[in-house]
């Protein structure tokens, strides 16, 4: 399947471009803000949707998200922190999912995305094998990611 991609007008090209259609994406998230989780999961929920294979590796404050505990204390902060109970709301009116774990179990039941917590981050704040959710797909070196997922992807996208 193929994309068209119209060039800008004044271009000089008389035809369209055409590209393959995305097969496999990576994303990067190191953040663990209820509303900056927010466009990364749907990034990868929209991807699924249209078959495509979906990694995500979850860095830093993000690896937490991958808790029990750390996806029950996903709030937002900072200048939007008033806000939070709005977009709540919001989201629930559009039948989007308004919490965290219920977006993760979204994307599972895709079965076109793996979510990784990253090594070095998971030690950092105690993340282990026993204390992942069960839609985790486990621990993994950063390293590996970059060398066996990153360098096969069509794109890679960084949160």
């Amino acid at each position: 399947m193929n994309t068209t991609l119209d060039l800008p007008k004044g271009s000089g090209a008389t035809a369209p471009l055409k590209r393959p259609a995305m097969t496999k994406m990576a994303i990067v998230i190191r953040d663990d803000g209820y509303d900056r989780l927010l466009t990364p999961l749907t990034f990868a929920a929209v991807q699924a949707g249209h078959g495509v294979q979906v990694d995500v590796l979850f860095v830093l404050w993000a690896a937490r998200v991958l808790t029990r505990d750390g996806v029950r204390q996903v709030k937002i902060e900072g200048r939007h922190a008033g806000e939070e109970a709005w977009l709540r709301e919001q989201l629930a009116e559009a039948g989007d999912p308004v919490e965290i774990h219920d977006f993760l179990k979204l994307l599972k039941r895709t079965g076109k995305v793996k979510l990784h917590a990253c090594r070095l981050a998971a030690a950092t704040f105690g993340v282990t094998p026993e204390n992942l959710l069960p839609e985790a797909d486990g621990i993994v070196d950063s390293a590996w990611f970059l060398n066996e997922i990153v360098q096969n992807v069509d794109h890679c996208q960084y949160f």
